[in-house]
């Protein structure tokens, strides 16, 4: 996931590596906090979902927006399709 990050954010070097594994960890607390509690990081649509998220709080700490409408779709059908299998 640590690639898939560095991709979307356009870094090449490793100097942020420490970091964005943290953004990366946070990410995927701040995710189950939402609702999305089984996560399967060996499925690549919960480790987009995670890296999306990541990058969001990445960019998030210059522009303060807040959360893409993308980003937010995404995390809500996670959380629903989680819900209704439960369910």
């Amino acid at each position: 996931m640590l690639e898939m990050l560095k991709i979307d954010l356009g870094i090449t070097t490793t100097a942020y590596d420490g970091r964005l594994e943290q953004y990366l960890s946070s990410a995927q607390q701040m995710i189950e906090r939402e609702g999305a509690t089984a996560l399967d990081l060996s499925a690549l649509e919960d480790k987009q979902l995670v890296v999306m998220y990541a990058a969001w709080l990445w960019r998030r700490r210059d522009t303060q927006e807040g959360m893409p409408r993308m980003l937010r779709w995404a995390l809500n059908n996670r959380i629903f399709s989680e819900k209704a299998k439960e369910g």
